[in-house]
């Protein structure tokens, strides 16, 4: 009995080994299967009856590259352009400017909706984002009915079997979604983007609205699923408690444009733009000694529909120079990061 326990105990420091090396190694060496090439989306704002519509520009020039069995997080304050992103990558908008490119291949200019059945997506809100009149196996079986030819038996086949690899009881079936916890309809929201069996999942705040232990069980759920699917993410948050768990690297977006881009072990343990050095001030921690000094930024946001010139950040930054009011910096690629900011490129 005591060999079985300490072989019990081997074989689990092992797996968690494993994991953990696969979680530090993930997207180094694989395939890229979604680029982002200078995305921008604008939108025309009616100013009055006799006035020019003013252009807000919600995502501002964009880029990266997902790999395979990875996942990318997008960070940023409300209003940065994090959930316009989202919808261009799944192509529920069309870009202004820029391309978009799954395993190669041009999404706004392909003839074939394989590829773009391929990009699912999560929201935010699983209380809205479900009929609350179709029982939980309608609502998993329309993408199927939608996009395949697959029999009323082999639907609901395929829906029990997604349901299961997400944790839900086949009883659920015939349930509508207001009988079930904020856990379980987030759950149902995780299957349903499963079910045309995609190789990317965009995540809008998929926890944002759930308890911390619903959270943390949620969260486990979709790393069980990217290991087993071998699925890649686009995590979008703002949350950087939860992006340190489920990130390989970490996009940090100001107003519509990426400031700072890196690794999750470099943006947290060496921070370089001052606003990504202010979010990680808040982040709250339960050891002393990862507790940092809060920095307070000083003033709001700036409105879309009127940006300050040169870097959007300059208002409230701490450490703003002369060119930083006059010229909008460049977002440099170094060695380990790519960084929007004067201060780096001086």
């Amino acid at each position: 009995m005591k060999n079985e326990i300490e072989q019990q105990t081997k074989n689990k420091t092992d797996d968690e080994n494993a994991s953990e090396s696969l979680k530090n190694n993930s997207g180094l060496h694989k395939t890229v299967i979604l680029k982002a090439d200078n995305l921008k989306k604008h939108y025309e704002v009616k100013a009055g009856l006799f006035k020019k519509p003013k252009l807000v520009k919600a995502l501002d020039g964009v880029s990266f590259e997902l790999r395979i069995g990875s996942t990318l997080a997008v960070v940023g304050e409300s209003g940065c352009g994090k959930s316009t992103l989202g919808k261009l990558l799944t192509m529920i908008e069309t870009p202004t400017e820029g391309n978009l490119f799954y395993q190669g291949a041009p999404l706004a200019f392909t003839q074939s909706g394989e590829q773009l059945r391929k990009i699912q997506m999560i929201f935010q809100n699983p209380y809205s984002s479900l009929n609350p009149r179709k029982k939980i196996g309608d609502i998993l079986s329309e993408p199927l009915i939608v996009n395949t030819q697959l029999t009323s038996k082999e639907i609901k086949e395929e829906v029990l079997g997604v349901m299961a690899k997400v944790g839900l009881k086949a009883e659920f079936y015939d349930r509508y979604p207001h009988m079930f916890s904020g856990g379980q309809r987030q759950r149902i929201a995780i299957a349903r983007g499963l079910m045309l069996k995609p190789s990317v999942v965009v995540a809008d705040e998929p926890v944002s609205a759930l308890d911390v232990s619903v959270r943390a069980q949620v969260l486990n759920l979709m790393m069980e699923l990217q290991t087993n699917l071998n699925l890649a993410y686009v995590f979008i948050s703002h949350d950087l408690t939860v992006v340190k768990h489920i990130a390989d690297e970490i996009m940090v977006m100001y107003l519509g444009r990426c400031v700072e881009k890196a690794s999750t072990e470099v943006i947290f343990s060496n921070p370089k733009h001052p606003y990504t050095q202010a979010l990680l001030s808040a982040t709250p921690s339960l050891r002393e000694k990862n507790k940092q000094e809060r920095i307070r930024l000083q003033g709001e946001l700036p409105s879309p529909l009127n940006p300050p010139k040169g870097c959007a950040f300059s208002a409230r930054c701490m450490h703003a120079i002369d060119k930083c009011f006059v010229e909008a910096p460049p977002l440099l690629e170094l060695k380990e990061r790519s960084i929007a900011c004067h201060l780096i490129q001086s």
